[in-house]
């Protein structure tokens, strides 16, 4: 196991460019803008103050989930382009000969970079993410102090918001990863076999299959088919929008519980297996063709 973790954490250490230290001077970047902003009056802070107050949890509420929306954004993006670069970079520099004789299986390392991808990366993308909201709620909350608004109340909603909002965040980007680990798979082991060419080879894939059934079985044309369908199922995340329907209709307040509790209960989990199963039969496909391939 201390050469799983050991592989697991390389793949941080080489990858923490676009997965640690990116996000940082994005936050960085943002909350200097902001102070800027404030600084040289190209926002009004007391009148920011006084709309934070307006509405204050419903603003702290949809900022969070903005933000926390651009954070998953971000990490899907990025995700992608690892998958389909990370599981190929073994063969640089002719490094494969050294991999190939260490003490762990084709299938360990392969297995060790979807790990890193499932957990480590997202990690740290979650903790950079936290850290910026809070700035920026602080940010926010300053602004209601120099208006004359501020009190220890809203300070305890704001915490409240923060933490409340957090779990949901954390939620949300676990059950994500989870729904998207047959793509992430996919494009990993495609990445192993041909590199950074498994990007477009994963965008015309499904195609290919798609229009394969349309040919053997009929159809209208290529995008009305079973394959295609389920694929159009598979890339959209099943989000329950029942509770945020009666919170957006001013019903009753957001309830991170509530809106939990149904998320989980709702969720597909049974199509939640099938792609952890694929997700093991490609990285082992992809693993006997890495140990099977020359070297260099």
């Amino acid at each position: 196991m201390k050469a799983f973790f050991a592989l697991v954490h390389r793949e941080f250490i080489e990858h923490r460019g676009a997965f640690f230290l990116a996000p940082l001077v994005l936050v960085v970047i943002v909350f200097a803008l902001t102070l800027l902003a404030f600084s040289v009056d190209r926002l009004d802070t007391r009148f920011s103050g006084q709309l934070l107050t307006v509405v204050p949890t419903w603003v702290f509420e949809a900022g969070f989930a903005g933000l926390a929306a651009a954070w998953l954004a971000y990490l899907g993006f990025v995700l992608f382009f690892y998958c389909a670069d990370g599981f190929a970079a073994d063969k640089r520099d002719n490094a494969m000969l050294f991999w190939k004789s260490m003490p762990v299986s084709d299938f360990k390392v392969l297995l060790s970079k979807l790990a890193a991808a499932l957990t480590i990366l997202p990690g740290s993308i979650f903790a950079v993410g936290l850290v910026s909201i809070l700035l920026m709620f602080g940010v926010a909350y300053v602004t209601t102090m120099i208006a004359g608004l501020g009190s220890g109340a809203l300070l305890g909603s704001i915490v409240g918001i923060y933490f409340q909002m957090a779990l949901v965040f954390l939620v949300v980007m676990v059950c994500g990863l989870l729904w998207y680990l047959p793509y992430m798979a996919l494009v990993g082991a495609m990445g192993s076999a041909v590199g950074r060419w498994a990007i477009p080879l994963a965008l015309l894939l499904p195609t290919i299959v798609s229009a394969l059934e349309w040919v053997t079985l009929g159809g209208l044309h290529p995008f009305s088919t079973r394959t295609w369908a389920y694929l159009e199922y598979r890339s959209q995340m099943p989000v329950s929008v029942d509770h945020l329907d009666r919170v957006w209709e001013g019903q009753v307040p957001f309830d991170a519980t509530l809106f939990i509790t149904d998320f989980l209960q709702k969720f597909d989990w049974l199509q939640v297996g099938i792609g952890a199963a694929f997700a093991l039969l490609v990285l082992y496909i992809a693993s006997e063709y890495r140990r099977r391939a020359p070297a260099n």
